[in-house]
């Protein structure tokens, strides 16, 4: 996957539901993840599992990432989870629960193939081992899975997610160190509106490149959160446009705004029309 494809939102779909995976195909979420761990039943992972393989095999889902979460290798459902979506043609990435550390995505790897593979990063080892985990040479994005985080820190929700901070830097660390997609973890109150929108715009202003999420009702505000703004993307022009003048008048830096540009901000600001411009084609 291209580094520059957006992934402002990362929509949980049961991967036993028939109507949730057709419904899917039209809502605008960048990507999806396929869920068959936590959100189908004991006795609805091996029907879940064929049903997911076929869906997957002809359904038409656009431009949005198709990501499979598989049960976990420490379950009876896991290997075989593994095997049924190796090499197909309709997935593009196979995510691991509870990954805690590069070793588990080796175990996976071994069943997959060259099927690229994406980590839950949900427990205190995965924080700990983040930089070895993000490494991994056929990982592609780190998924923050904060509600499985926040039960085994025993910790109290916080609007300000404080308890949380010391794994998302960490994660967010790992991931930029190797280059790796990271997206944040979900908002539970998908009613909260205005909650929501507040910890995207504090996930987008740490770094993350978007949000998981519950529910369709949160898609419109991630896409927004995690989008550049028109400001931005005037800022950004009007920065690479002064650099350039500067450096054909042989100056290494140039002033915009009553602040320097330097090379480095016009790095960051191709980036960013970089992402606007495939936010756009992936709209139209």
């Amino acid at each position: 996957m291209s580094q520059t494809r957006p992934f402002r939102s990362v929509l949980y779909i049961p991967g036993s539901k028939d109507r949730a995976l057709e419904k899917a195909r039209d809502l605008p979420a960048d990507a999806i993840i396929f869920d068959l761990e936590d959100a189908v039943a004991p006795e609805e992972k091996a029907r879940a599992r064929a049903l997911l393989a076929e869906v997957l095999a002809s359904a038409d889902y656009g431009g949005r990432a198709r990501i499979v979460r598989i049960n976990g290798f420490d379950t009876e459902w896991g290997r075989d989870d593994a095997a049924a979506f190796a090499g197909h043609k309709g997935v593009d990435a196979v995510l691991v629960p509870k990954v805690n550390r590069a070793a588990d995505l080796d175990a996976v790897a071994a069943v997959v193939g060259a099927t690229p593979l994406w980590a839950m990063m949900e427990t205190s080892l995965a924080m700990l081992n983040a930089g070895e985990i993000a490494a991994h040479p056929q990982l592609q994005g780190l998924v923050m899975g904060t509600n499985d985080l926040a039960k085994e820190l025993g910790s109290r929700f916080r609007a300000d997610r404080l308890p949380m901070q010391a794994g998302l830097g960490l994660c967010l660390l790992a991931a930029r160190a190797h280059g790796r997609i990271i997206v944040d973890g979900v908002y539970n109150a998908f009613k909260d509106e205005d909650g929501l929108r507040a910890e995207c715009e504090q996930g987008r202003d740490m770094g993350f490149d978007g949000k998981t999420l519950i529910h369709p009702a949160q898609l419109d505000i991630a896409n927004a959160a995690f989008a550049p703004s028109e400001a931005e993307i005037d800022l950004s022009r009007r920065q690479i446009e002064a650099f350039e003048a500067a450096v054909a008048a042989g100056q290494g830096v140039a002033v915009l705004d009553g602040r320097i540009v330097e090379n480095l901000h016009v790095e960051t600001a191709r980036k960013l029309l970089a992402k606007a411009q495939a936010i756009a084609a992936l709209a139209g």
